[in-house]
């Protein structure tokens, strides 16, 4: 059964996402943080691959993505890691190379499970209500569905 992405804008600065998986908390959270199984799903629309794919996952430590699109473009961006509680929350700081946020953005991401299934809350905190609206404009929640859709997929490899 394939799953919808909530998008909302609950404050005047932030975006926040939701979606559910069916599998457990431990698993979902890999999934986000180590750079083989992220590699997997986190691409975005179809013919978009990874480029750079860096995770140092421990409060200061860093990340980096690069993706790469079908006709040359370029995504980059990469932050710092200012919270860090397995398997629950990571809470980090971001910047895109092109900064169309105008700054950096504070992500916090949060794992919820209850029997066997997790919910991830994605929130997002942007420098400004104009940056925010600026990313509302964009195809992120698409790239990101398409996302979530391969990540369903891959959880789902190996169950009986």
């Amino acid at each position: 059964m394939k799953r919808e992405l909530s998008v909302t804008a609950p404050g005047e600065r932030e975006i926040r996402m939701v979606r559910d998986f069916e599998a457990p908390r431990q698993r979902v959270f890999d999934c986000y943080f180590k750079p083989n199984l992220v590699r997997r799903w986190m691409m975005g629309p179809e013919g978009w691959t990874f480029a750079v794919c860096e995770i140092d996952l421990r409060v200061g430590g860093s990340y980096r993505y690069v993706l790469k699109g079908p006709d040359g473009a370029e995504l980059a961006w990469g932050g710092v890691y200012r919270e860090v509680v397995v398997p629950e929350r990571v809470v980090s700081l971001e910047k895109y190379d092109q900064d169309w946020t105008g700054g950096e953005t504070r992500g916090t991401v949060e794992f919820y499970e209850k029997a066997g299934r997790t919910t991830v809350t994605t929130t997002l905190l942007y420098s400004s209500r104009e940056a925010r609206d600026g990313a509302l404009k964009t195809r992120m929640a698409e790239g990101l569905a398409m996302g979530f859709d391969r990540l369903e997929a891959l959880l789902d490899e190996g169950k009986e």
